[in-house]
C-alpha cells in the first residue's frame, strides 16, 4: 500500500464541495470519489458535475476527472481530481491520513476497506468512537458545524432547511427534463420541468432556480429533484453556502486539532 497526503472526501455534493473548497484553499491535498451518476441537485456549486462534464469549476476552484491509475498524479493546473468510485476501494491501494465520508446518507455506513487515522462522518448515521473518529454538526442550530469527538450529531429531522416548499420532488416515476435553467428567476405556479413527457413538476412560490437535476436522468416519485430560493438572488446560487462553509470549518478544525495528521498533512 503507498502512502500520500491527501484527504479523501467521499461525495462531490454541495455540501462536499463545500468541504473540499476550504480544504484545498488551506493548501491540503483533495481526492474526492462519486458515483458513476451522480445526483446533486445544487449542480452548479458540486464538483460532482465533473464526472459528467470532464471538468467542473466552482468559485474559481476546479475538479477534473481522473482514472484510478492516473492517481496521484502531479497537479500543475491545481486541480481537484475526482474519481468514480462508490466504495471508495481505493483505500486497497493508498492509505490516505484522513477520510471525510461526506455523502450524507443519514445511515450508518459499511465499513471502509481499511482503517484510516481520522475518519470524519457528516450528519446522522455517524457515532463518534463507534464507526468513525470524529462527527460534523449538519443541521442548523447553534451546533451547526461543530465538531463531535463522542457521540452522535442531532438526528435527521426529516424536513429541509426553511420553507419546506422550497424542495422540487418528482410527482412520478420518469427521465426528467427540465424548462429552466439554475438562477433563472420563476413565478409561483410556472412549470420548472417535467417528468416523462407528462407530469409537471410546479414552482410553488416566486423565487429563483436555485438547484435541479440534469437533464435526461431518471427520478424515482418523491426524489428531491430541484430548489427555488425565495430570496431571488441569482448571484446565490453559483456560491457555496454558508452551511457547507461552517461544516467544512469543522472538517478543518479537526483535521487540524491532531498534531499527527498536521505532520502527515502537511510534508511534501
Amino acid at each position: 500500500m503507498s502512502k500520500n497526503n491527501f484527504v479523501l472526501i467521499r461525495g462531490g455534493g454541495d455540501l462536499a464541495t463545500g468541504v473540499a473548497l476550504r480544504l484545498h484553499r488551506a493548501g491540503i491535498k483533495v481526492l474526492i470519489t462519486e458515483l458513476a451518476q451522480p445526483l446533486a441537485v445544487r449542480r452548479a456549486v458540486s464538483f460532482a458535475e465533473a464526472v459528467y462534464e470532464g471538468r467542473h469549476t466552482v468559485e474559481g476552484v476546479t475538479a477534473r476527472l481522473i482514472e484510478a491509475h492516473q492517481f496521484p498524479a502531479e497537479n500543475e493546473a491545481d486541480e481537484i481530481p475526482i474519481l468514480i468510485d462508490p466504495d471508495a476501494d481505493i483505500l486497497s491501494s493508498f492509505v490516505f491520513p484522513v477520510v471525510v465520508d461526506a455523502r450524507l446518507i443519514k445511515s450508518p455506513p459499511s465499513p471502509l476497506p481499511t482503517q484510516v487515522p481520522l475518519h470524519i462522518g457528516l450528519g446522522p448515521g455517524f457515532t463518534a468512537g463507534i464507526n468513525c473518529h470524529a462527527v460534523i454538526e449538519t443541521r442548523r442550530s447553534h451546533t451547526l458545524g461543530r465538531v463531535i469527538w463522542d457521540g452522535t450529531s442531532q438526528p435527521d429531522s426529516g424536513e429541509p432547511d426553511g420553507d419546506p416548499r422550497r424542495v422540487l420532488r418528482a410527482p412520478a416515476d420518469g427521465v426528467l427534463k427540465s424548462l429552466k435553467q439554475i438562477g433563472e428567476h420563476v413565478e409561483g405556479g410556472e412549470t420548472i420541468a417535467v417528468i416523462s413527457e407528462q407530469y409537471p413538476v410546479i414552482s410553488p412560490f416566486k423565487g429563483v432556480l436555485r438547484g435541479l437535476l440534469r437533464d435526461g436522468l431518471y427520478a424515482t416519485k418523491g426524489l428531491k429533484i430541484g430548489d427555488i430560493d425565495p430570496r431571488d438572488d441569482p448571484a446565490a446560487c453559483f456560491l457555496v453556502s454558508d452551511k457547507a462553509l461552517a461544516i467544512a470549518g469543522g472538517v478543518l478544525e479537526a483535521l487540524l486539532s491532531r498534531k499527527e495528521i498536521r505532520q502527515k498533512l502537511f510534508t511534501s
